[in-house]
């Protein structure tokens, strides 16, 4: 009896895990997977439909399900003074979180109160709105101010070409338009604890999300004004702030020491990653670290020059500092490995 129900309750979270991606034939994909008839699957069905975990919608071919909200949530705040985000949190968030796991939870302890806190110190605005949706399988929170826009303040801040150079810049970590009051690890680190995150400001969206290229940029019709962060994390996840942590730290000291910079962020449009000056500013502020670990995700090729400049010029500049390339093609690696060599002569 004991093998049925948890049998049971395995592809229960099959379907909710999947039914997203599969709001129609969601009963086909779990018979498949489980190796079991559709009539069994629809007993599971509607049983999750009973729990109001799920809510069907149309009749026999034409039927559709979907996840049910569990609990939904908002909370405005004006920016003041005596803001704070322990506050909140305590408060307010934790409480709207509802029951999940101690590690899921500390992720968003973490997550929410970086990303409150740099709308409370940097957006300049007057108020801060936050939404939370939970269902069975994860929950969503979205955090908006009505200030600069994250991206425009840290382009006018380090004096940056433009919105889309300050979001490569963000994706290496340690930066900070405050650097006495912090320490330029949030948004880094936030991005990578969740299973999505996402950044829409002035005309630009930012992206991470876990077990996909890097990150990346999408130009997008102009944002009214100031920040929207979306944070999104399956309930029962196996991940902890301490592995994540772990993961861009090494030696004794544990500081955050490694870091992996997306190249493919670097490029503008059509244009190929050929330049000394595309290189200088792919190579920005990667002296605060220990051990840069370049992504060439999406890179088909780059020149002689580019390469030269990162693994001749800056790393004979640099010994110290432990350069790595990852997901090069061929054409890529063998830039890198003519410029490790010195095969290429200064012009």
């Amino acid at each position: 009896m004991t093998k049925v129900r948890a049998r049971g309750e395995d592809v229960r979270r099959f379907i909710l895990e999947h039914v997203e991606k599969h709001p129609r034939d969601v009963a086909k994909v779990a018979a498949t997977h489980f190796h079991i008839t559709r009539q069994a699957v629809n007993k599971h069905l509607q049983r999750l439909v009973a729990e109001k975990a799920l809510a069907e919608a149309g009749h026999t071919r034409n039927r559709s399900y979907k996840l049910c909200p569990l609990s939904e949530w908002t909370g405005r705040y004006k920016i003041s003074p005596e803001l704070a985000e322990d506050v909140v949190w305590r408060n307010y968030v934790a409480p709207a979180l509802g029951q999940i796991p101690d590690n899921a939870l500390g992720i968003w302890h973490y997550g929410f109160t970086e990303m409150f806190n740099n709308a409370l110190d940097h957006s300049g605005g007057s108020k801060i709105h936050i939404h939370i949706r939970k269902n069975s399988v994860k929950t969503e929170m979205t955090i908006y101010d009505d200030g600069v826009g994250i991206f425009k303040k840290i382009q006018t801040a380090m004096n940056l070409l433009d919105e889309r150079h300050a979001i490569l810049e963000l994706s290496k970590g340690k930066l900070t338009t405050d650097p006495r009051n912090h320490t330029g690890e949030g948004i880094f680190f936030t991005s990578r604890m969740f299973d999505s995150f996402d950044i829409l400001s002035g005309g630009v969206y930012y992206s991470h999300e876990i077990g996909k290229p890097e990150d990346w940029i999408l130009e997008r019709d102009r944002f009214k004004s100031g920040t929207a962060v979306w944070m999104g994390l399956n309930n029962h996840t196996s991940r902890t702030p301490r592995k994540i942590f772990d993961q861009y730290s090494s030696g004794d000291d544990y500081g955050f020491n490694k870091t992996v910079v997306p190249v493919k962020l670097a490029q503008y449009g059509t244009d190929k990653l050929i330049s000394r000056s595309q290189a200088k500013r792919l190579l920005a502020r990667v002296e605060q670290f220990k051990i840069v670990i370049f992504d060439f995700e999406g890179v088909d090729t780059i020149g002689q020059a580019f390469a030269d400049e990162i693994f001749r010029v800056f790393a004979q500049k640099h010994p110290e500092i432990e350069l790595l390339a990852i997901k090069a093609n061929s054409a890529v690696r063998r830039m890198i490995t003519r410029a490790r060599s010195g095969g290429l002569i200064q012009p």
